[in-house]
């Protein structure tokens, strides 16, 4: 045996160090091969950890006697058979020897302190193997080595002993009672059943001895640890050594408060002495007693007025300890009220008995001014341990108030207007915090804290909507009449004014939508707001708190949390503006200047982007063309275009012009809006044109630039500016509406010109620079936008665009390619139809076989999944589009076949329901463009049908229909085959209504017939067919493949 320790030692060794090569491979299986039979190897564990020199050191290093731990806890863990009597016996002798050598006389482990909390749970480990049939001694014999023999001059209880003992009972309370870590593991049966057999078995014969040997030994500790305070000569390690004990001990006295009788827990002895430890100079002390308080709170008692004794027991509600100075401690103060409050809230409205409720009642009242002096606290995570304590009171008024049309009494609204005041209090950024410098993680958390303030807010809200109205209008007007005045505030202050201006939108939910919302006007058609000076009607609630941040001239406080919160809220609001148009110039002067647009803030100015796009598109129509001139005036020069290349690691596989253009860049906000404002001169064609050329001509000039500075593939930069700017010239299109279909008679066309020559650029650029994927994406980009301003005036580049686009075509960019074609399909109708006829040959050649290819790996999956989806989308559009034509077309048709047979492969596929809905969708479109008789009316136009076609709905789209429904794999009760139910039943819907009689026939008389229908369930399937609408259809349909299926 000795022998094979060392060997495992030497094993534990070389495994340690990866340089041994071939030897640190054999050793890992080695050790492996050990743990996989713990079997047979347990005993050299045992030996290999218990093991001692003639001097009573350990024999072996830590390493190895870990390594034996892990391997007696895989032998006691997965055991399904109670131990034999020697083996048990082996164990049991060993370890408790081990105990006494080690613990009751020896060191501890003091060398290796984590081999003592590991050995404990190997402990606990053969504890819950042995207990309830082989050593329901365990606690007598373990008692048994806590006092030191009489013999020795020591007369307290053994420390180390006494430690390992709460450990124990800790990792016990832990495996048996702990939900959060029952919850975590797999949950077995047999366990399951052990540990309540344990726990009640625990309960019976030793919780009573376990319990008093705790109190005990703390009560010891305590009275040591007094004594040595008060002398001279005490050490801090001894003073380390009894706080430890005393610490520990609290915990595990906690640890097992809740499933043990209360009668042993809470006693006239347990109680004083834990509140006397709740003042202890010693921080953890404390949290150990306001610990064990909360889990005596929190236990689950059946009889209500037994819980209330308990409480009233305990007299936590008496106590006020919000002003010690541990953060921690108030945390853990905070949990315990926490606990205490949602107790009491059941006993007031859940307890049957009158007087338990009205003196549970009582007693919540006596909490609630405590709990709001933990919600004032200056840390955070101390003030939300009680927002759930919190939140179930706040649903308890609530209750009490959909019940009762009385007005809430005074005592409640009393604490609603504390807690409000609280709130906003809370609501407040600290004063030191510079928002221009702050941790990420600190502004996330803050982020955090006000949107559950504001869920408290909502409670309240519910319960009183005019206290919180009231309270937020006050608080804002109030900070910022102070502000106007002249009178310093500070700024967070200030922030939190035009921040609660900000969601009282959301807070006062009687407003209206709208104009209304901000003034007492008449409500009156849409057509007829013009007639209307809204200037003259009073302003709203809101309204005026809106007003009074323009009367107050706050967006000049000095401090850019303030100004960039006023810009939020301009934005938000932004038909205030419609009701006071005056403050629409002042909104814009504090966005353009350094303030916004114009900060040396990057961060302020990304921001802005968007805020003073929005503002722009909210109130277009109440600019003038002088304000509009002034802003593209004003705006200029921030749109020239900067790039900052990102640092890239010369070792990671990044792509350097992926990684500089993946992040969104917000200026092309500021493009769009000035394409919104160039669009503003649109009744003066020329002065239009030339604002839009005096936008996009700096950007030309820049494309032209970089074309020429380019170099090579290495040279970055220039590639990652003609990104940007052919991005950006993109979004100034953005900024005109989009053309219409069809053409009004007074409708103004844009400068097609000027389009025109912006769409040959980025074309020529595309040329030059075609083999960037950077470069292809951003032209798609530019053109979707283009053609969506231009509709068919520049259709003729279509063909020069998509010669280049797949020049160097990527798989990964087959998605973004189609759902383009998709856009030109949609806006461009007819007039793509010469283009579409060249590329729907080799798209569907490519797709089909991307579509039917082996699929390996999660992005292939994905990538071929988003691919058909995309792909069938098109196919469907086209076919409800005046494109239909291209498929049988002179190019096309030797195609058609295949498609439809690929259309009807993936229409029997029911692994995928999304790509099988889209299937059945095109054959129903096919049948109804290609189905009809060779000479039919659709829509008041002669629509001829394809010779034949009949043949292959009647012998392969029906079949397939049906064939589906058959299918043992379909699960009709996913949502997801719900659709395609209800898409073959439009399809069979479309197979009659263009067919006629000659389909109903088909049905009834060969096809039902054919599948063994008896004949009056096919004339009557036939007959619903025929005579319901779609949506009953579609239900029928529904039901009676349900029906079929369950009852076959």
């Amino acid at each position: 045996m000795e022998q094979q320790a060392d060997q495992v030692v030497r094993a534990i060794l070389i495994a340690s160090d990866p340089t041994q090569g071939c030897l640190h491979r054999q050793a890992l299986e080695y050790l492996s091969n050990i743990q996989q039979n713990v079997g047979e190897t347990w005993s050299l564990a045992l030996n290999l950890f218990v093991d001692a020199t003639p001097t009573g050191e350990r024999k072996h290093p830590t390493e190895a006697r870990f390594f034996a731990l892990r391997v007696l806890d895989d032998f006691l863990e997965t055991r399904s058979e109670p131990l034999d009597e020697k083996s048990f016996d082996t164990l049991r002798q060993a370890l408790l020897a081990y105990i006494q050598s080690e613990y009751t006389y020896g060191p501890a482990e003091s060398n290796a302190p984590f081999l003592r909390n590991k050995f404990s749970h190997t402990l606990t480990l053969l504890f819950l193997a042995t207990y309830l049939d082989r050593w329901p001694t365990f606690f007598t014999d373990l008692f048994a080595l806590m006092r030191p023999a009489e013999s020795t001059p020591q007369t307290s209880f053994s420390p180390h002993v006494s430690l390992l003992f709460f450990h124990f009972v800790i990792e016990i309370s832990e495996e048996v009672a702990d939900q959060l870590i029952k919850g975590a593991r797999q949950f077995s049966t047999d366990r399951h059943v052990r540990d309540a057999r344990v726990r009640d078995a625990v309960r019976e014969r030793d919780a009573a001895r376990i319990n008093e040997a705790i109190l005990t030994i703390v009560a010891d500790y305590v009275e040591r640890l007094q004594v040595l305070r008060k002398s001279a000569a005490a050490t801090g390690r001894e003073a380390s050594e009894i706080l430890e004990v005393v610490d520990w001990g609290i915990r595990t006295f906690g640890s097992y408060a809740g499933w043990v009788d209360i009668n042993l827990t809470v006693t006239p002895t347990t109680i004083p002495l834990l509140f006397t430890l709740l003042s202890d100079p010693s921080l953890s002390v404390r949290m150990a007693a306001a610990g064990a308080l909360r889990r005596i709170v929190s236990k689950g008692l059946k009889e209500p007025a037994d819980k209330l004794q308990l409480i009233k027991v305990l007299s936590l509600g008496q106590g006020d300890d919000t002003d010690e100075g541990e953060e921690s401690y108030r945390e853990a103060l905070g949990r315990l009220l926490n606990v205490l409050g949602l107790e009491l809230v059941k006993l007031a409205d859940d307890a049957s008995a009158d007087e338990v409720r009205a003196e549970g009642s009582g007693l919540l009242q006596q909490i609630l001014p405590v709990m709001l002096r933990f919600m004032e606290d200056e840390y955070d995570d101390t003030c939300s341990t009680v927002f759930p304590m919190l939140q179930t009171v706040l649903a308890s008024y609530k209750r009490s108030r959909k019940l009762s049309t009385e007005p809430l009494d005074q005592q409640k609204r009393a604490f609603l207007a504390s807690l409000q005041t609280v709130i906003l209090k809370k609501m407040k950024w600290e004063e030191g915090a510079d928002l221009d410098d702050i941790d990420e993680d600190d502004r996330a958390a803050f982020e955090v804290l006000r949107k559950e303030l504001r869920s408290l807010m909502d409670s309240v809200l519910s319960i009183d909507q005019d206290l919180v109205v009231e309270a937020i209008r006050t608080h804002a007007l109030q900070t910022l009449q102070l502000y106007a005045s002249g009178t310093a505030i500070k700024w967070n202050d200030a922030e939190l004014a035009v921040y609660l201006i900000f969601i009282f939108g959301e807070i006062n939910k009687s407003s209206t939508k709208g104009r209304s919302a901000f003034s007492q006007a008449p409500q009156v058609p849409k057509e007829r707001r013009k007639e209307i000076d809204y200037a003259d009607f009073p302003l709203t609630r809101h309204g005026e708190l809106l007003m009074t941040l323009f009367e107050t001239r706050i967006s000049a406080y000095p401090n850019q949390a303030v100004v960039m919160q006023f810009f939020e809220t301009v934005a938000r609001y932004g038909d205030f503006f419609k009701v006071r148009k005056q403050c629409i110039v002042p909104a814009l002067e504090a966005m353009v200047d350094a303030r916004g647009l114009h900060s040396p803030k990057s961060a302020v100015r990304a921001r802005v982007f968007y805020l003073f796009h929005r503002f722009i598109k909210d109130n277009q129509r109440e600019i003038s063309l002088e304000l509009a001139g002034t802003l593209l005036d004003g705006i200029r020069d921030t749109l020239a275009i900067h790039v900052e290349l990102p640092e890239v690691d010369p070792n990671e596989p990044n792509d350097p012009l992926t990684e500089a253009t993946s992040t969104p860049d917000p200026q092309l906000y500021l493009f769009e809006t000035a394409g919104t404002l160039v669009h503003l001169f649109f009744k003066t064609p020329e002065q239009s044109a030339a604002l839009l050329l005096s936008v996009v001509t700096p950007l030309l000039e820049e494309l032209s630039t970089n074309l020429r500075a380019f170099e090579g593939k290495q040279d970055v930069l220039p590639i990652v500016k003609i990104h940007h700017v052919i991005m950006a010239l993109g979004n100034v299109a953005k900024g005109f509406p989009d053309y219409p279909t069809p053409v009004p008679e007074d409708f103004v066309l844009p400068p097609l010109h000027v389009f025109r020559n912006v769409a040959q650029a980025i074309l020529m650029s595309l040329g030059a620079m075609k083999e960037f994927k950077v470069v292809r994406d951003a032209t798609r980009f530019a053109f979707a936008r283009i053609f969506a301003t231009t509709g068919p005036e520049v259709t003729d580049l279509i063909p020069t665009l998509m010669v280049n686009l797949l020049a160097h075509f990527e798989g990964s960019e087959l998605v973004d390619f189609i759902n383009f074609v998709n856009l030109l399909v949609h806006k461009l109708q007819q007039d793509l139809f010469n283009v579409l006829d060249e590329l729907i040959g080799p798209l569907n050649a490519h797709v089909t076989n991307l579509m039917f290819q082996p699929v390996t790996g999660t992005d292939d999956i994905f990538t071929h999944s988003e691919s058909k989806r995309a792909y069938l989308t098109l196919l469907n559009n086209i076919a409800t589009s005046k494109l239909a034509g291209i498929f049988l077309s002179d190019r096309n048709k030797e195609n058609f076949e295949p498609l439809l047979q690929s259309m009807l492969q993936l229409a029997g596929d029911v692994s995928d329901s999304q790509g099988q809905r889209a299937a059945f969708a095109f054959l129903s479109k096919s049948v109804n463009v290609w189905g009809r008789p060779l000479s039919d009316t659709a829509n008041g136009e002669i629509v001829p049908g394809v010779p034949g076609f009949e043949r292959f709905v009647y012998e392969n789209v029906v079949p397939t229909a049906f064939a589906v429904l058959s299918l043992p794999e379909l699960n009709i009760k996913d949502g997801q085959v719900l659709v395609v139910l209800q898409e073959i039943a439009g399809l069979l819907q479309t197979v009659g209504k263009v067919r006629g009689q000659e389909a109903y026939e088909f049905f009834v008389s060969i096809f039902l017939p054919a599948q063994n229908w008896p004949t009056e369930t096919a004339v009557e399937f036939t007959t619903k067919m025929r005579d319901l609408d779609s949506k009953q259809f579609r239900k029928y349909f529904s039901d009676f493949v349900r029906a079929s299926r369950s009852g076959s």
